[in-house]
């Protein structure tokens, strides 16, 4: 148990990612591990009524509170849009437990939002016939998010979201909070990212069956025929650069991130102390002065280095800032893999792209920003697919019927 604590810090790290289609580059979740995760129900709803932004700001705080609780940023954890998983030792499942019911009470009553929460062992994952593999990817120098392979996020995530009134692994929605939970670093200051090549896309990639080589030679075609489309490497087309990350005073966001960050103090007061604090912020970003350990330049920098707008959890998940003869390609491309039954895809296009950011150590650079496409972005993605993989199983049903 004592050795599995350091398990996803003494990986080796990769810095390319395209090595997220490679098998070997992965390396089995301990046994003794337990996957975290909440999920915005309703969050289409939450959409129609203008909220994506506060589905962000929940789904990120949800990594924010368990990295504060175990005062340890190097986890494994995946941002997904309207929800988060992480994988945490077992010895921490109290604590992530406590968490989940402070954040799932603070959501509803703050946000008016309806948070899933849940906890499975990843044996129980292993027991189902998946896996659970992470591969260490270097964002920026000494700065590290997880890729998952093997289907088992895919698994843990439809057994979090089983409607049974006897499912296992949901928390209790009985379960009160006694104190609001402790999401320091979570940060929404900037205004939405807007496309300077036309159109944000949220693109979401699933290789439904196969064997685990056939996915990986699938998902570095994919990788290779995107890179081809957009004439350069996908991450010529992120959607953060030095034209397009505007501040604003006061930021739009920032009575969300009151509520979110208030604790026990006065919301009102934290909203004052915010107003002040931003505006020298402001000040700093656009007159390029230092203060203490803030550099605007250089953070600016940072930032969008350290953009979380490729990743791969079980699927290619993207945001890519494109002109639309690429999108229009790319549709032309997946649609055909679809129609060989190889993948499933969601795409939603969007003027903007959200940014919702983790601030862990400004003097280190340690800061990540999870982005996610305007008006819908993941979640709207994952409707289409989810439509699309339900066509697939119905082909694959009339196919078995048809034959003598």
């Amino acid at each position: 148990m004592e050795q599995s604590k350091d398990f996803f810090a003494s990986l080796t790290p990769v810095s390319e990612f395209s090595a997220v289609t490679q098998n070997d580059a992965y390396t089995p979740l301990p046994k003794d591990w337990i996957i975290v995760l909440a999920d915005v129900k309703g969050s289409t709803k939450a959409i129609q009524e203008g909220a994506y932004k506060n589905v962000n700001m929940v789904g990120a705080a949800c990594i924010m509170g368990i990295l504060n609780l175990l005062d340890e940023t190097d986890l494994p954890y995946v941002f997904g849009g309207d929800g988060a998983t992480l994988a945490i030792p077992a010895s921490f499942q109290q604590v992530a437990e406590t968490f989940l019911i402070q954040i799932r009470a603070l959501a509803a009553t703050n946000f008016g939002l309806s948070l899933r929460v849940g906890i499975i062992p990843v044996s129980d994952i292993l027991d189902k016939g998946h896996s659970v593999d992470v591969l260490k990817y270097e964002v920026s120098p000494n700065l590290f998010l997880a890729m998952f392979s093997g289907g088992g996020l895919l698994e843990a995530d439809r057994l979090l979201k089983d409607e049974s009134p006897d499912n296992p692994y949901i928390i209790s929605p009985e379960a009160k909070p006694e104190t609001p939970p402790d999401l320091h670093g979570l940060s929404c200051r900037w205004e939405p990212i807007v496309s300077r090549n036309g159109r944000m896309v949220s693109l979401m990639i699933n290789s439904p069956s196969g064997s685990a080589d056939e996915k990986s030679r699938l998902y570095r075609d994919i990788l290779e025929k995107l890179n081809s489309i957009l004439d350069q490497r996908v991450a010529a087309f992120r959607p953060t650069t030095e034209q397009n990350l505007k501040l604003r005073w006061p930021p739009r966001g920032l009575w969300a991130e009151a509520k979110l960050t208030a604790q026990n103090q006065n919301v009102l007061k934290v909203f004052a102390g915010l107003i002040w604090q931003s505006f020298i912020h402001y000040v700093l970003d656009a007159s390029g002065k230092k203060a203490g350990s803030y550099d605007g330049t250089v953070y600016r920098t940072e930032l969008i280095a350290n953009t979380d707008f490729q990743r791969f959890d079980d699927m290619i998940r993207l945001v890519l800032d494109c002109r639309e003869n690429q999108i229009a390609a790319m549709e032309t491309y997946l649609d055909a893999l679809h129609e060989e039954g190889k993948i499933v895809y969601g795409m939603h296009q969007s003027d903007s792209a959200l940014m919702t950011c983790l601030i862990f150590n400004l003097a280190k650079g340690a800061h990540i920003h999870f982005v996610d496409g305007g008006d819908g972005g993941f979640a709207l993605a994952a409707i289409n697919m989810k439509k699309q993989l339900a066509e697939l199983a119905q082909k694959k049903v009339s196919k078995q019927t048809e034959k003598p």
